[in-house]
């Protein structure tokens, strides 16, 4: 092969990864003034959990608040339901679930919008539905399907779009886990590059369109401050906590062979590590953030089963649905390396859980202690930890920098002090949208900053080969409790930071 045909093949290997890897290379993340084209969404899965708890209310609020284009929602899954009883299901789902109280002027306005369609009546059915609801929206409407569904069933569904010939001029927002390992994940990615491109594809993970998880980006790489000392001389070790103070919820099913580490930690930890220690992206655009997050899951050393603590809640066995013998871990905590000169050396913990004893959602970075002290012996300094920046990711976006002061009074006693802020005290709180809220609207938009790529989960995929052909045997823990023992062993000499040694102010 000549010199010239070398470099014309290494050109097209180069762009069909980056096909496979991004999106789209000119795209941008949107801005919030510009006019969306109308919607139909079909949304598979419409009776299950997710919809009822999230995406109905969601799609309401996005629809009588006018942030949403003018949509036609066409509910189908396996219930043999009519429209007039999906309408109810979504009356009740919004009443429990939504944050709203609307007029009924307003739900009718959106009831209206709603049809149903039973999965078992097939394609032909389906594509009339989304034609009458094209013909009602008009000239240049769009799809969006979301695949509110288990990854075992994705294949079918994205053959019946197929068959219905409802691809054109579509997306498709797919839910996690996306595949149960590395060979399952490139199955997958290739079964829906064969009906779909890459550009149409939004594989969602929900943390990613919180504020608080956003606002990891804007703390970094909008402030002077914090970017120079983010790094491995002044930082000593980063936790990301999601304890979770529910069980099952009726979730065996799903549940039982997922466990914690293929439902949290891949999906969703994962990602918010990747805010944490990307290097700063080029743009605020889909594929510079892109191609940050993949570095850092590029660089992760392989997940160490000896590093990796395994749990099952007391009980859980018990529960419907579950195998008497059942090795499925409730709980895993987990030490990470990333081995590049930003972050050599430094310890990432993680851990997530069921039945535990609080719900939150933290990061919390620990910066390294003060090298000499000149403070007396019982002044206080070093005996409280190392000064810690903490991101509470829940819906208030709280955010607390923590550090020694004096305390008033005679002699130099010291003690911790912090620095508090939330998103609830700004002007604009009240224009926060619900992280699906976001990602709906972010994929009528086509703005895949938010999302993942398929290169991005088939690399933590093969990171993590050798905990899921090796996993350590589930060690009992209380349901309350905050885990196993052997966690405390794992993070020492370092310490796990929830439960906090003090609370957040109100």
């Amino acid at each position: 092969m000549s010199e010239l045909n070398d470099s014309e093949h290494r050109d097209e290997v180069l762009r069909k990864a980056q096909t496979i890897a991004y999106p789209d290379p000119h795209a941008r993340p949107r801005n919030a003034e510009e006019p969306m084209d109308p919607h139909v969404i079909v949304l598979f899965g419409a009776t299950g959990d997710l919809a009822r708890r999230k995406l109905l209310p969601g799609l309401a609020h996005l629809t009588v608040s006018k942030l949403a284009p003018d949509i036609r929602v066409i509910g189908t899954s396996l219930e043999d339901i009519d429209s007039e009883a999906f309408r109810r299901l979504a009356r009740e789902a919004i009443d429990e679930f939504g944050d709203d109280r609307f007029t009924d002027e307003q739900w009718n306005d959106f009831a209206e919008r709603l049809s149903y369609v039973p999965q078992p009546e097939g394609a032909a059915k389906l594509q009339a539905a989304v034609r009458e609801a094209e013909d009602l929206l008009g000239e240049g409407t769009r799809r969006l399907h979301y695949l509110s569904v288990p990854p075992k069933a994705a294949s079918s569904v994205i053959d019946m779009l197929a068959e219905a010939d409802l691809v054109e001029r579509s997306r498709v927002i797919m839910e996690k886990p996306f595949g149960t390992d590395l060979e399952s994940a490139i199955r997958l990615n290739e079964r829906v590059h064969e009906t779909f491109t890459e550009s149409q594809i939004f594989r969602i993970d929900h943390f990613l369109g919180k504020e608080a998880a956003q606002n990891i980006l804007a703390f970094r790489f909008a402030n002077g401050l914090f970017e120079p000392i983010w790094n491995r001389n002044f930082i000593d070790h980063i936790q990301i906590d999601v304890p979770e103070s529910l069980g099952l919820d009726q979730r065996a099913a799903f549940y039982e062979p997922t466990g914690a580490y293929k439902d949290m930690v891949v999906t969703h930890l994962f990602q918010i590590l990747a805010f944490v220690a990307m290097e700063p992206p080029t743009a605020l655009e889909p594929m510079p953030i892109s191609e940050e997050k993949n570095k850092v899951f590029r660089s992760m050393e392989p997940i160490r089963p000896w590093e990796v603590v395994r749990g099952q809640y007391a009980g859980y066995r018990d529960e419907e649905g579950v195998a008497r013998d059942s090795d499925t871990e409730t709980f895993i905590a987990l030490r990470v390396r990333i081995d590049n000169w930003r972050w050599a050396g430094v310890p990432i913990y993680l851990r997530t859980g069921k039945r535990m004893a609080e719900g939150m959602r933290i990061v919390s970075i620990a910066f390294s202690e003060a090298p000499k002290s000149m403070f007396p012996a019982g002044s206080g300094v070093g005996g409280m930890g190392p000064d810690h920046l903490t991101f509470d990711l829940a819906d208030e976006s709280k955010v607390s920098l923590s550090f020694y002061g004096k305390r008033p009074g005679p002699g130099f006693k010291l003690d911790k002090m912090s620095m508090q802020f939330s998103t609830s005290e700004t002007v604009a709180s009240k224009d926060a949208l619900e992280a699906y809220e976001r990602l709906m609207m972010d994929a009528m938009h086509g703005d895949h900053t938010l999302f993942t790529t398929a290169e991005g989960i088939e690399s933590l995929w093969a990171k993590s080969i050798p905990l899921l052909e090796d996993p350590p045997p589930v060690k009992s823990y209380q349901p309350g409790s905050w885990g196993p023992n052997a966690i405390h062993q794992m993070i020492a000499p370092n310490a796990w930071r929830l439960p906090f040694e003090r609370s957040w102010r109100a």
